[in-house]
Formats: C-alpha cells, sequence, structure tokens
C-alpha cells in the first residue's frame, strides 16, 4: 500500500497540528513544521493551502511529502504525492499547477535509464494527490534540469522556468547552474527555445570551488530555485544563490518587463535578500509565494535550524518599496499571523 494523499481533512480545532506558539491565535513562529521539509511549494485552493516538499520517502518509497493548512500556519502531514518510478534515486523540487481542472506536478529525478536529474510532469485531479508520473522527459537532451516553476501570465500563456549547467562563462557569467525560461506549448510541452533569464555572476553564488564536473575542474557557482511574482506589471524573478549546505545560500532576484525576459539586476542590492542569521536561520532559500485572504503576500522558504539537522518549513511578509522588494525575514520570534475576514 502506497501512503498518498487525500487524508481527511479536518476543522482547525479537530486536526493536531504543529505551529502554535502561544495561546494568542494572531501570532506565529518559524519554522511551522517540525520534519525536514526542504524547498517547500505552496499552491492556494479553494479551501486552504498545500505545500509540496523535498522530503524524506514513505517507508514505500513514495516521494515528495505534502502539508495541507487552512490559515498558512497550522499544518497537516497528508502523506506522499507520487509513487516512486523504477530506477529513480533521487526527488527533488516539486511544483503544482492547476490547469483547465487537472494538477500538473513538476519535479526532476535522476537515475532513470541511468540519467542524471531530468524534469518529468506528474498529473493528479486533486491537488494532493496522487499524482500519476506522465511518461514525458521535458529536456530528454539536456544532461542536467531541476527546479521546475510553471508560471501563468495574465494572458492565460504558460511558462516554464527551470535551472541547467551551463560549462562557458560570458561576460561577467561565472560557470555553473543557471535558470532559463520557455514557453509551454501545452502543460507536457516546451517550444523548445529557452531564453537565459539569469546565471551566476557574483562570488556569493559559489557553490563550490575546484568542483569536478562534466570531465573537468571548475569553481562552481549555482542560481536556482525560479519563484516569478508580477507586481506593478513587471516580472521579478526570484532565485537562490550558493551552496545549499552552507551560510551563503540565499534569495535575490531579476526583473524584467515579459516573463521571456530580458531580465535586469537591480542595481541598488549587493547580496541576497533573504540570508542567513547566525544562531537562528542558515542557508534560508528555495521559496515559493502566497498570498493570505486580506492580500498580503507571503514568501515560503526553507531554512535550516542552527545545527544544520533539517531543513524547515518557514514563512516571512513580503512588502514592495515601490519596485523594490522587501521581504521580511528570515524570522524566528513571533510574528503578526496571516490574517482572514470574521467569520459571519
Amino acid at each position: 500500500m502506497h501512503y498518498f494523499a487525500n487524508a481527511p481533512i479536518y476543522p482547525v480545532a479537530f486536526r493536531v497540528l504543529w505551529g502554535i506558539v502561544s495561546t494568542t491565535p494572531s501570532l506565529y513562529t518559524n519554522p511551522l513544521f517540525p520534519e525536514y521539509r526542504a524547498d517547500p511549494f505552496a499552491l492556494r485552493t479553494g479551501d486552504g493551502w498545500y505545500v509540496y516538499a523535498t522530503g524524506p520517502a514513505s517507508p514505500e518509497g513514495c516521494q515528495f511529502p505534502v502539508l495541507y493548512s487552512a490559515d498558512l500556519v497550522h499544518w497537516q502531514d497528508c502523506g506522499w504525492a507520487l509513487a516512486a518510478l523504477p530506477g529513480g534515486i533521487e526527488y527533488w523540487a516539486p511544483e503544482v499547477a492547476e490547469h483547465d481542472g487537472l494538477y500538473y506536478l513538476y519535479y526532476s529525478v535522476s537515475g532513470i535509464a541511468g540519467r542524471d536529474h531530468q524534469l518529468r510532469v506528474a498529473t493528479s485531479t486533486h491537488p494532493a494527490g496522487p499524482f500519476t508520473d506522465s511518461g514525458r522527459v521535458l529536456m530528454p537532451d539536456d544532461p542536467f534540469t531541476i527546479d521546475a516553476h510553471p508560471f501563468r501570465d495574465a494572458t492565460g500563456q504558460w511558462y516554464l522556468f527551470y535551472s541547467r549547467d551551463f560549462l562557458t562563462p560570458g561576460g561577467d557569467y561565472r560557470v555553473g547552474t543557471g535558470i532559463v525560461v520557455d514557453r509551454l506549448t501545452d502543460m507536457l510541452t516546451l517550444a523548445g527555445e529557452p531564453q537565459v533569464v539569469v546565471r551566476p555572476y557574483a562570488d556569493w553564488h559559489l557553490f563550490q570551488a575546484a568542483r569536478p564536473m562534466y570531465g573537468a575542474v571548475y569553481n562552481w557557482h549555482t542560481i536556482e530555485g525560479a519563484a516569478l511574482r508580477l507586481h506593478d506589471g513587471r516580472y521579478y524573478c526570484f532565485y537562490s544563490g550558493g551552496s545549499w549546505q552552507r551560510d551563503n545560500y540565499g534569495v535575490a532576484y531579476v526583473v524584467a518587463d515579459h516573463p521571456l525576459g530580458p531580465y535586469v539586476r537591480p542595481g541598488e542590492i549587493n547580496g541576497p535578500l533573504l540570508r542567513s542569521a547566525p544562531g537562528h536561520v542558515i542557508g534560508p532559500g528555495h521559496n515559493s509565494f502566497t498570498e493570505s485572504p486580506d492580500g498580503q503576500e507571503y514568501i515560503v522558504y526553507h531554512g535550516w535550524d542552527p545545527a544544520m539537522t533539517a531543513r524547515l518549513l518557514r514563512i516571512d511578509r513580503l512588502t514592495w518599496d515601490g519596485g523594490r522588494p522587501v521581504i521580511h525575514g528570515p524570522t524566528w520570534t513571533p510574528q503578526p499571523a496571516p490574517q482572514f475576514a470574521p467569520p459571519d
């Protein structure tokens, strides 16, 4: 038997929940769940939020633990989203999009037919799954693709942002992993015209010095984990840079006037907007975004505990200073909880 999602959803008062830090219901404290949940993607639905994450497999090998919340603070474990594929070894960074009543789970897996990480798509009629792999590899000729992020423009056009490797420096670009975007002709097919969004260009993007890769040795830099936010008609691609296992990992952004770019770096920013707070949170990143019912924007992300025993689920407010995003985090003390309309 597979331990899939679709567990019963009970009213908040009757659920076994984690995240309450005081008797005051208007506060929350990070982290919001006590178990390993990396690369959290938050999907808002009609009755609440689902979070999909890179995390421990089920005893049967099912992948991508799913959490549900009715209020963004208290979270219920709903099982796992996807049965393991034959030969699959590592499963990373799930994200889910809904289109015409069907839910599409984009993820990467290594080990299939001996290949490194490749992006695949699974589908379900329910946001919590179970999802069934479609058998489609999105970029079968690319040796390494991860961190798919589907984004729907106001016109209804879907795009897919994802990370791939670049072995040739150019300008101030470094060798390493960067982000591209392509148009989806349908939810399972890319146009095959990827455009560069951002490649590593800064010292803080260093993943590993003298890293053996592709038969050579490079000072490898990494930009990954794309997350799009539309603000005042402009497209902000947030990304995570650096090494996910170190304190240089954090979140920054580039901005464009169209989903396909060109994207430019904000000149006033030097380093990540969301960064480690020594002694409290290490390596915060690989985020998604959502909103509370009153319109407050939240960044949903992971961060290591100070002992670096697990990457844990966290949320913090996102506000705007004109065209500049402001992330109010990482936090580890009580914060105002997302606001909801009072009951009738």
